[in-house]
């Protein structure tokens, strides 16, 4: 096999983890508000534990990208797809933090019901789990329209953050009782917004897979 042909297969087995380490943190996600809608106290603190397989398969695709860093000479494109595939799988783990985190928090809050909070949870959570998916899906297909699709949504997620934020503190004047709930909701909405944030990175990368820019400056 010639080493173009070498290396691009290489490429393609890196483009799948990256695709299988997507998946898993979608299936995380999935997974922990399923926990969360059924009470299932024992699902949610196994959850704990879900981003160690997320770490590995960070420092998996990392050695796989600095591999083909140093044992080939790629041309730019090549190079905009690894030196991409770095930092999408570091926005993955971090997605995969937060979920944790989250987990911990849901278990410390007893199992809380969100929309009790706020009616605009579940959109919440509904639409931040659309723009990552969609987000992983452009980088992994090299979509920048979808991409720049996943960019764009995140101004929902953060009104949506905006109302919640407002019905937590008309929720604390009016009956400060459950303060403690309130600020744990507040920090539940939080990680929320952080994934979404973490969602446009992922499209912004797709973006420079591209074209070697991200937000319109030029890097390769």
């Amino acid at each position: 096999m010639s080493p173009r042909k070498l290396f691009e297969q290489e490429l393609e087995e890196l483009r799948q983890d990256v695709l299988q380490m997507a998946e898993w943190v979608q299936d995380g996600y999935d997974c922990l508000f399923a926990a969360l809608e059924k009470k299932d106290g024992d699902q949610m603190r196994r959850y704990v534990r879900h981003d160690r397989t997320i770490e590995d398969m960070q420092r998996n695709i990392e050695s796989q990208c600095l591999s083909l860093l140093t044992r080939q000479t790629p041309v730019a494109r090549d190079l905009r797809t690894v030196s991409a595939a770095l930092k999408v799988v570091t926005d993955l783990e971090r997605i995969g933090n937060h979920l944790s985190d989250m987990a911990e928090l849901f278990v410390r809050m007893d199992l809380p019901e969100l929309s009790r909070y706020s009616p605009a949870f579940p959109d919440m959570v509904r639409e931040t789990r659309t723009l990552i998916g969609k987000a992983a899906r452009a980088f992994v297909e090299r979509n920048m329209a979808m991409g720049q699709e996943a960019i764009d949504a995140d101004d929902g997620i953060d009104d949506f953050f905006n109302r919640i934020k407002e019905d937590l503190v008309k929720e604390l004047k009016k009956d400060g009782s459950d303060a403690d709930g309130c600020v744990d909701a507040l920090m539940t909405a939080k990680y929320l917004e952080k994934i979404g944030d973490h969602g446009v990175n992922i499209g912004q990368w797709e973006i420079f897979q591209e074209t070697g820019e991200i937000d319109e400056i030029r890097l390769l």
